[in-house]
């Protein structure tokens, strides 16, 4: 059944529980995927930035499932706005959790030499924040290209939907396994798979700057994003029916349009002109 699907049945337009079946399902169908993309490419293995977050968290399970713990080199990269919490979580995963191996690596210095470049970039938050984001994907394919390694991503359905990503940032990868799930999904997902609740439970945050939170960024919690969603964008809904079937404003529905349309250029390749000839 179709998420969208599935949801439009809901007794509970917010509630996107998928069953036991189900969630083995989607376990199964994410380890082959990455399997499938591990052997396409003929490399020596996957490298990762764990954030402390419950996607990374998610999307490492899945790839030692897949791959072995000895096939992973995960990266920690902390800065002065996530180091606390974000990356504590995230080398307990790499070492407690998983066992695999992981380097931390310090960025801020690396974003201190951009902005001593560019000092204008310096007060602007977004700038800066993307800039944060940008660098540790490029410090990902550069351990990735140094190893003959294949770079994974840990962006959900939600995010890629909405643009809530950073492009060629946490978007420049070689893959996204967990790329289908809705936000609840990856949540539900983690449970199944054995991730500790308080990491499952955990509030997202992109790190981007101190106290950021997505919620708060996006004007509203997943639960509402994701109906929103798998009703309208996904689904066959239209934004009136959606906003009654949740129980929101029409507004809201007709922004969470406005981010996926905004966003269309995210999800696809740089254009350019057709062949003249």
């Amino acid at each position: 059944m179709a998420t969208s699907e599935k949801l439009v049945r809901a007794t509970d337009p917010l509630d996107m529980s998928l069953s036991t079946e189900e969630l083995d399902a989607h376990r199964e169908h994410v380890t082959e995927f990455v399997r499938d993309q591990y052997e396409a490419a003929g490399v020596d293995n996957v490298v990762m930035g764990l954030s402390g977050g419950i996607d990374s968290t998610l999307t490492s399970h899945l790839v030692v499932e897949a791959l072995g713990a000895e096939n992973v080199h995960a990266l920690v990269m902390p800065s002065e706005v996530n180091r606390e919490s974000n990356m504590s979580d995230a080398e307990r995963v790499a070492s407690e959790l998983l066992d695999v191996e992981y380097d931390v690596i310090e960025i801020e210095p690396i974003a201190d030499a951009f902005l001593d470049a560019y000092p204008d970039a310096a007060n602007d938050q977004m700038a800066s924040g993307n800039l944060y984001v940008r660098i540790r994907a490029v410090l990902n394919y550069l351990v990735a290209n140094t190893e003959d390694g294949l770079v994974v991503g840990t962006g959900n359905r939600t995010e890629a939907l909405v643009g809530y990503f950073t492009k060629y940032g946490d978007g420049a990868v070689d893959c996204h396994p967990i790329a289908n799930l809705y936000k609840q999904q990856v949540r539900q997902l983690a449970r199944h798979v054995g991730v500790p609740d308080d990491l499952a439970a955990k509030e997202a945050s992109a790190g981007m700057w101190v106290d950021q939170t997505d919620e708060a960024e996006l004007g509203m919690d997943y639960d509402t994003l994701d109906s929103v969603l798998a009703l309208h964008v996904d689904g066959p809904l239209s934004a009136s029916a959606t906003a009654r079937e949740i129980g929101v404003d029409r507004e809201t529905v007709e922004s969470v349009r406005g981010l996926y349309e905004s966003s269309e250029h995210k999800r696809h390749v740089p254009p350019g002109p057709d062949p003249l000839y």
